[in-house]
């Protein structure tokens, strides 16, 4: 606790505590002087023949003197209480210390009263010892004021009584001498009083200075005290997480690089909680909020010794250890986290919640090239699945390089035109008819080669590109739907791509529907394809997606039937087709559960008036397959491959167009 500053009645408080201390010290110092001098008093009394009185005296003198020692070493509250505590709640042991004073001064009365009996040895200064006793009594006074210093009232308690009683008798022998000394005494104790008030307030001074001087380095210790618990408070919070305790990402990165610089061999892992979200959604941000403080509880517990963990944000944790020091392997600990994380959580149902990892279990220069790759490989386990690990490797290394370079070169490729927009057709049921294209997007880059869609919107996505890439797109897609429409082709629409990134940074409404009406081509001419993915947050892109539909676009969900969407928000999002995944149509002809799957699809789209598109059509039996059991709308390899506007502008020349019952058999048109 910090003390109060030494002000008023607390500094009064130590003062006189002060003054006890030193009243005590002096008494103990002065009694063996006062013992010394009753017996030599005592003695004299004795060869002068007063033996019984002068041994009465003294033995009254050492039974006062005994008193006073037993009352100097008597416990003192006040005296065993730390002056800061003394300041703070010392009422009680402050009254003590007023008790034990008034106890001194009441006993030094006694001790002087006894003294003032010392002319009764030489029958009232009548003998010849009267100038012994007299200079005895001039000097136990003189001595008592000298040790008194601290407290004025002790020793004018003892002087006054002795001195008294010499006046007295001086005055009672009478004579011009005795009477002028006994004013000389007189005057003698009026000094003694005066220089023992005048030391009481140079020592109440001299210990005020000191206990202010005392109390101010107190204060300024308890404020450095303060300042330091503040600031390591304050490092605490700016490196650690508050609701897990464990290192926030400021903490992570700072610990990480200085274990970097102490040349460890770091091996970094990256964990992300699996259906957290919907841990959120359905429970509750306050149950969320506990699952993350156990997970990271559980992760504390079956971590190594000396392995730095953190929670780098939302779902998201972190791993860093020296190699050199854990004997367990990388993937082995991967795989015992994720079996710690998958246990069972009180506050739902088991299975709910998983944990994807990358490691990057490499030593590297940099952090940031460590975190860089053991975000790869955690890209790599949550592409897999749930509760899935992956162990950066070189794979995963010429991958990033990849995604690297196209970030980097991605603007470019943009402003020099670089990047191309290629359309694949979709058939009809007899397989020859096209009903209407598909965009897609391709970059060969320099190095690599051909860039994946996926990999391109990702690396658009990084470099801030995203809007640029989906106008490049729409841009190419407006001219091929202007060449078709300068060539009759009214019944083919062209459908782009619109990926979970761009429904939900860019607003794609108002840049779709900006650059039709800017060009005067109708929204019928135009279809939108969204991924399951888009479909997770529906209240994200769901206004988007109904303000092209008003407009008239037609939507696609693509990639129907690899586990995102559901019935609710195919209705919800008003889409117009369904595309089955290739995952479900390559090789349907052996699959016998495909084809129940295919078939639940094609009759769920005829119960709803949907379209339904098979892509991944590659062989003549899938497509025989497809046709036998109804499929309105095909697309693969086998019927068409992806090709260059100009290539597939030619193509469609040599095809008939579609009949219009044909095109629109499942929405009665």
């Amino acid at each position: 606790m910090r003390p109060r500053p030494s002000t008023g009645p607390h500094l009064d408080r130590q003062i006189r505590r002060d003054q006890l201390d030193a009243v005590r010290a002096s008494v103990q110092q002065a009694l063996p002087i006062n013992m010394l001098l009753g017996l030599a008093s005592f003695l004299v009394a004795l060869n002068s023949g007063y033996g019984a009185v002068g041994g009465l005296w003294f033995a009254a003198s050492m039974a006062v003197n005994l008193l006073r020692l037993g009352l100097c070493r008597a416990p003192c509250a006040g005296l065993a209480m730390p002056p800061d505590e003394l300041t703070i709640s010392g009422e009680a042991a402050a009254r003590s210390i007023d008790r034990h004073l008034r106890l001194a001064c009441l006993v030094a009365l006694l001790s002087g009263s006894v003294w003032a009996f010392l002319p009764v040895l030489s029958d009232g200064y009548t003998t010849a010892q009267t100038l012994f006793y007299l200079t005895i009594t001039c000097g136990i006074t003189a001595g008592a004021v000298t040790h008194g210093i601290a407290y004025a009232r002790i020793p004018i308690c003892f002087i006054t009584p002795p001195l008294l009683s010499a006046t007295v008798c001086l005055i009672a022998v009478g004579g011009f001498d005795r009477d002028c000394l006994a004013a000389a005494v007189l005057l003698y104790l009026a000094a003694l009083i005066r220089s023992t008030i005048a030391t009481e307030r140079g020592f109440r001074e001299t210990s005020r200075l000191k206990n202010e001087a005392t109390a101010l380095a107190e204060a300024r210790k308890a404020a450095h005290a303060s300042a330091s618990a503040l600031a390591e408070e304050m490092r605490q919070r700016a490196t650690h997480d508050g609701l897990t305790g464990l290192l926030n990402r400021a903490g992570f990165v700072q610990r990480a690089e200085e274990r970097l610089a102490a040349g460890e061999a770091l091996c970094l892992m990256l964990l992300d909680l699996d259906g957290f979200k919907s841990v959120n959604d359905v429970y509750g941000h306050t149950t969320g909020d506990r699952v993350l403080a156990e997970v990271a509880r559980r992760l504390r517990t079956a971590l190594p010794a000396g392995c730095d963990a953190a929670r780098l944000g939302g779902d998201e944790f972190a791993l860093a250890y020296d190699t050199a020091r854990v004997v367990e392997s990388p993937a082995a600990l991967a795989d015992r986290l994720i079996r710690t994380v998958a246990e069972p959580f009180e506050s739902f149902d088991t299975g709910r919640l998983g944990m994807s990892i990358g490691i990057c279990p490499h030593p590297a220069d940099s952090l940031t090239h460590l975190l860089s790759c053991a975000d790869e490989a955690l890209y790599a386990a949550k592409h897999s699945g749930r509760n899935h690990f992956r162990l950066f490797d070189e794979g995963l290394r010429v991958r990033l390089e990849m995604r690297r370079d196209c970030e980097r070169d991605l603007s470019l490729a943009l402003t020099e035109g670089e990047l191309e927009v290629w359309f694949q057709p979709i058939f009809g049921q007899d397989g020859r008819s096209v009903t209407n294209l598909e965009a897609l997007v391709r970059w060969h880059h320099p190095v690599h080669g051909w860039v994946p869609p996926g990999d391109l919107i990702a690396a658009a996505a990084m470099a801030g590109l995203t809007e640029s890439l989906l106008r490049f797109i729409l841009e190419q897609v407006c001219g091929m739907v202007c060449a078709l429409r300068d060539r009759g082709r009214h019944d083919l629409s062209v459908a782009m791509n619109v990926s979970p990134r761009e429904m939900a940074q860019v607003a794609v409404d108002e840049i779709v529907l900006g650059r039709l009406r800017l060009l005067g081509l109708p929204a019928t001419a135009l279809e939108i394809e969204i991924t399951e993915e888009t479909a997770l947050d529906i209240e994200a892109v769901q206004g988007k997606l109904l303000a092209l539909s008003r407009a008239g676009i037609r939507m696609a969900l693509d990639d129907f039937g690899t586990g995102y969407s559901s019935l609710a928000s195919v209705r919800q999002l008003r889409a117009d087709r369904v595309k089955i995944d290739r995952s479900l149509v390559t090789g349907l002809t052996e699959a016998e559960d495909k084809r129940g799957l295919v078939q639940a699809v094609l009759g769920l789209g005829r119960a709803l008036g949907l379209e339904v598109v098979a892509e991944g059509v590659e062989t003549a039996d899938d497509l025989a397959t497809l046709q036998a059991m109804g499929c309105p709308f095909m697309q693969g390899y086998h019927l068409a491959r992806p090709q260059p506007a100009g290539d597939v502008l030619r193509f469609l020349d040599a095809r008939p167009p579609a009949s219009i019952p044909e095109r629109f058999q499942l929405r009665g048109a």
